[in-house]
């Protein structure tokens, strides 16, 4: 419930709402947005980021907790690992059971190889699964792959692969397709007609949507796929280093139980790295939307392993994360909500900006009206910024709410808000690792025969993500890996299996002085008391 204060502060916000509601406020110039961008994102904290001292990115600029693990000791240390008798062997090993893990499953099934998925957790315990607004695809005859390009290239600040965001837009008609065929229940109208809106930077309605549960349903759908397959899921149990053969190329994993810490080994010909975000590190001390195994495993295992890296000083921090009441700070508010009408208010019931800015904007607009202007709305957890969701019902009529969006309705309806009339609270949270390790078209790294898709990847999104985009890239890139990983399989002879590169990345650390007790990956967030 919200406190005496607030639902004074909130009569404000009601007083101007009609007024507000017919508002459209001017999107910012480019000069602006970059100077805006400049002073209050937080990738232009100079003192939060570091130059990586060893491996491929050597001198390359990354977040300051990022850094600790791409330069902590594996978790190998001190062991003795026997690679002579692997516990397992198939064609492709991939690891993460989210949505790009379980895509490459289904195709590399499809294409006739053997198939075996490893998961910390387990199948669909991931950030696809709480993907909420939905879907690009340009497949509406007033759009086309090349205007979602123009959007997507220039949401990331032209800093993204071409030849990706290329691959990116022109699959994603056959995406939609592909899951529709699946059985992924997307809104339609009467006539079977898609459901399309707009999002943040988007120039044209093209967010497909299962409601608000649009990465429960396609996540749902894809798990369903993979049982059906019966392809081999090993859940509860973390990749800990990739296995190298005498030729340097990817081989498999060791992995680890999460539950009695065994340690195994798994022989591969090839190996596809899903593993997801990076939002359980908390960069910066943010709160965050992402699940409970999304600590950046990925990057420390390619890394290690002797991948590139691209991007990865750039993090998107959604603009509307809950900023109350407590029990859900930081949970994701679906960018839905604004393109269904909602917008953005401060205390003295203004609205500030344009709600369909893109995510990197808008979060710095947040930020900005909190600090330097001091208009944000003191919350027990800090501060946060009025979204009027009340404005969604008065533009679209009466219903709109139960019917776009109702798990945004039961989020907070649970602590006794109504969203229909009530406004909500909210501020940035972290959200999406917009780089990763660096990958060609075939989703191949530098590493021979190692594989990254989905948020793992970088250079699909460059320095910003567009809503909707990474829904589309786990199942265009999660696709495109299990095809390209699985197809060569088939010529794949695999060597002597080793670890030595991980002893050569120990002596490298102690050759440039790196004295740490840290381990990594860090495969879970502590969130123990430490006093």
């Amino acid at each position: 419930m919200y406190t005496e204060e607030m639902l004074d502060l909130m009569k404000v916000v009601e007083a101007k709402r009609e007024a507000n509601a017919a508002l459209e406020p001017t999107r910012m110039t480019a000069d602006e947005k970059e100077a805006l961008l400049a002073q209050y994102h937080p990738d232009h904290k100079v003192e939060e980021f570091r130059e990586l001292l060893i491996g491929p990115n050597k001198g390359g600029k990354v977040p300051n907790e990022l850094a600790d693990m791409l330069e902590a000791n594996s978790r190998l240390c001190g062991k003795d690992i026997d690679l002579s008798n692997p516990d397992y062997e198939t064609d492709v090993l991939i690891i993460g059971a989210g949505g790009a893990g379980t895509s490459a499953a289904i195709e590399a099934d499809k294409n006739g190889a053997r198939v075996m998925i490893v998961t910390k957790l387990r199948m669909g315990d991931a950030n696809t699964m709480m993907a909420e607004g939905g879907i690009q695809a340009a497949d509406k005859e007033n759009d086309s792959p090349a205007i979602h390009y123009v959007d997507a290239f220039g949401g990331g600040h032209f800093a993204a692969k071409p030849e990706l965001v290329a691959k990116l837009v022109t699959k994603a008609p056959e995406a939609i397709q592909w899951l529709s065929e699946l059985g992924v229940e997307f809104d339609k109208t009467e006539d079977g007609t898609m459901v399309t809106t707009h999002g943040g930077g988007t120039s044209r309605k093209r967010m497909h949507a299962c409601k608000d549960y649009s990465g429960a349903e396609i996540m749902r759908t894809l798990r369903d796929e993979v049982l059906n397959r019966q392809i081999p899921v090993v859940d509860f149990t973390s990749a800990i280093e990739i296995i190298k053969d005498d030729k340097g190329a990817a081989a498999g994993a060791v992995l680890m139980n999460m539950e009695t810490k065994e340690i195994l080994v798994a022989k591969a010909k090839t190996v596809i790295i899903a593993t997801g975000g990076a939002g359980r590190v908390h960069y910066q001390g943010f709160p965050t939307s992402n699940h409970y195994g999304a600590t950046a495993d990925g990057l420390v295992l390619a890394y290690r392993a002797g991948a590139k890296l691209r991007d990865v000083d750039t993090l998107q921090y959604h603009p509307t994360g809950a900023a109350f009441p407590e029990q859900i700070f930081g949970a994701l508010v679906t960018e839905k909500v604004r393109s269904l009408g909602a917008k953005l208010v401060n205390i003295d019931g203004e609205v500030f900006m344009n709600p369909l800015e893109t995510r990197d904007v808008t979060a710095s607009s947040i930020i900005r009206e909190c600090s330097t202007r001091g208009k944000g709305i003191p919350t027990p957890e800090g501060v946060g910024i009025w979204l009027d969701t009340p404005m969604i019902e008065l533009k679209n009529g009466e219903g709109t709410i139960m019917k776009r969006i109702p798990a945004m309705y039961r989020m907070f309806a649970k602590y006794g808000i109504d969203i229909r009339k009530q406004p909500i609270l909210v501020y940035p949270t972290l959200h999406y690792q917009n780089g990763g390790v660096d990958v060609t078209t075939d989703s191949m790294s530098t590493v021979e025969n190692l594989y990254v898709a989905g948020e793992a990847a970088g250079g699909v999104h460059g320095r910003n993500r567009l809503m909707g985009n990474s829904l589309l890239d786990v199942i265009v890139f999660g696709r495109n890996a299990g095809q390209f990983a699985s197809e060569k399989a088939k010529s794949v002879t695999v060597g002597s299996l080793t670890l030595s590169h991980v002893d050569a990345f120990a002596k490298e650390m102690a050759a440039a002085g790196i004295q740490t007790d840290k381990v990594s990956p860090m495969l879970l967030p502590d969130y123990a008391r430490k006093n």
